[in-house]
């Protein structure tokens, strides 16, 4: 394996329009290229599909959150009424869990609302200050502006440069690059 080999981090194509990208990711996923990405200036209807990504999990993440923010809100109530500064006023139960409900909906959403945005950025791997992309001179200048790339990652030591970009040239793209990972 040579030396440019080994820093390969994939090929991309560009393209001028979203149908052109969605036509030619699922040409390029049913080649059976599987590590693929797609970086576009706008949301994409159908693009998730054509990559073949998997659901996430932050869904399931939200959910985890919202039930330990409340079970958090209603315990700490819970604990500082009846266990730690218990008051009896007018002989009321030092359990009162309707008065508890508000603060234990305001600690779900809470919680559920932080679990997703650090869910969120954990699967996404950010922050990420240096991704290879951005060594291709056309994808720093027109990614979120005008233009829509696919990008063949390399991600196994079979992967085949030559071979990705003979097909994607094959796909009649704006133009086809290497990605080095410098």
């Amino acid at each position: 394996m040579n030396e440019q080999s080994s820093k390969l981090y994939g090929v991309m194509a560009e393209f001028a329009t979203p149908e052109e990208l969605l036509e030619a990711a699922e040409k390029t996923r049913a080649a059976g290229f599987a590590n693929l990405n797609a970086y576009t200036p706008y949301p994409v209807e159908g693009l998730s599909e054509a990559l073949g990504l998997k659901r996430t999990w932050v869904p399931q993440i939200t959910l985890l959150g919202g039930i330990l923010g409340g079970c958090a809100g209603f315990g700490l109530q819970y604990w500082t009424s009846v266990i730690a500064y218990p008051l009896n006023i007018g002989g009321r139960p030092l359990n009162s869990w309707p008065a508890f409900i508000p603060v234990t909906f305001e600690t779900t959403v809470l919680g559920a609302a932080t679990f997703a945005v650090f869910g969120m950025l954990a699967l996404n791997k950010l922050p990420q200050p240096y991704h290879p992309v951005f060594n291709v001179a056309r994808f720093a200048a027109h990614a979120s502006s005008d233009r829509f790339f696919l990008c063949i990652e390399a991600g196994k030591a079979s992967f085949d440069g030559a071979g990705a970009r003979k097909f994607l040239e094959g796909l009649k793209p704006a133009s086809v690059a290497e990605v080095l990972d410098e």
